[in-house]
């Protein structure tokens, strides 16, 4: 039997789009929508949302002079549209969204984490990828749930063309699996978490944590730069960022706060995430290697189709922005 809307809104926090939580300092600086204020989107989970709790519980909004506002999406895709149409000012994304960038239609302006959330799911009985062969699998398009199940479909030497792919959105991907609807799934936690609670028994037949690579998070801006504004965002997020290394329990329950869903079900999601310090960051941005990353992941992405050819990680990624700020 399929969870109830208010079932699946507390399990995942994943809002309606109209809604917001909102952290505003008393200054109108750093441009952006209505009266200066700063529209953040992100997406309700630890990586998505940790380092913006914290800078709220913090105050270093109001300290670095930004007033802003908090917007969740269910995706990253859906937050570049909102940059491209100049309904957001900055965004997350995971890692399976990051040809958005790479394809000239978003900025990134700060890694965030490593991530290893990402799984093929598949239902009680099918115990390998290839027993997914002419079964439906729900996927949201663009995201890490289909970057997911094109990594595990090309080490099984299948493609999508040997699976039913139904694309849908994540909350739909978890009321679909949870009822039955679907045989499979390319999707992440802590939503697989939420799915184990209607079918505890799911196998996992593919892991981010074990094909290998690093998995960037990210925080993103639009195509048309505001360096003074970026400036200060990107010194919001590498102090936000440094607590949440310095104080990692306390980070998942500010998170928890902000998503309201317990503190267990954050920590559990922090637990497939990798931090980084600024000083980490800032030392692999000047010596090539989130270069790497970026350029790994953009590799791949031409070979799914995804992009037409891979660009260097210098036209996308404001590394020069972010060790600026943190200098």
């Amino acid at each position: 039997m399929p969870m109830s809307r208010r079932e699946f809104l507390s399990a995942v926090s994943v809002t309606a789009l109209g809604l917001s939580a909102t952290a505003c300092s008393s200054d109108d600086g750093g441009g952006g929508g209505k009266g200066g204020t700063v529209r953040f989107g992100y997406i309700a989970d630890y990586n998505g949302a940790s380092l913006l709790a914290v800078a709220e519980q913090r105050g270093l909004w109001k300290k670095h002079g930004v007033a802003v506002s908090y917007k969740p999406f269910v995706n990253g895709p859906i937050q570049i549209q909102a940059l491209g149409s100049g309904d957001l000012d900055y965004g997350y994304i995971g890692p399976g969204a990051m040809w958005l960038p790479a394809s000239g239609r978003a900025r990134i302006v700060a890694v965030n984490t490593l991530t290893f959330a990402d799984r093929v799911i598949a239902k009680p009985g099918i115990t390998s990828l290839a027993g997914l062969r002419g079964k439906r699998v729900g996927v949201p398009e663009g995201t890490s749930g289909e970057m997911i199940l094109n990594l595990a479909l090309g080490e099984a030497d299948m493609t999508m063309d040997d699976i039913q792919k139904v694309a849908m959105d994540p909350p739909t991907v978890v009321s679909a699996f949870s009822a039955g609807r679907i045989d499979g799934a390319g999707i992440n936690y802590p939503l697989i978490d939420t799915i184990k609670k209607k079918v505890p028994d799911l196998v996992e037949v593919a892991s981010t944590e074990k094909t290998g690579g690093n998995f960037p998070t990210a925080f993103v801006a639009g195509q048309k730069a505001d360096r003074a504004r970026d400036l200060k965002v990107v010194r919001v997020l590498q102090e936000a960022n440094d607590w949440r290394a310095a104080h990692p329990e306390e980070a998942v329950a500010a998170a928890a706060k902000l998503l309201k869903v317990p503190v267990a079900t954050v920590r559990s999601d922090a637990s497939h995430v990798r931090a980084l310090t600024t000083a980490d960051l800032v030392a692999k941005t000047k010596d090539g290697t989130v270069a790497g990353w970026l350029d790994a992941m953009s590799d791949f992405f031409v070979k799914t189709g995804q992009l037409k050819k891979s660009p260097g990680a210098d036209s996308f990624y404001a590394g020069d922005v972010y060790t600026e700020a943190a200098g």
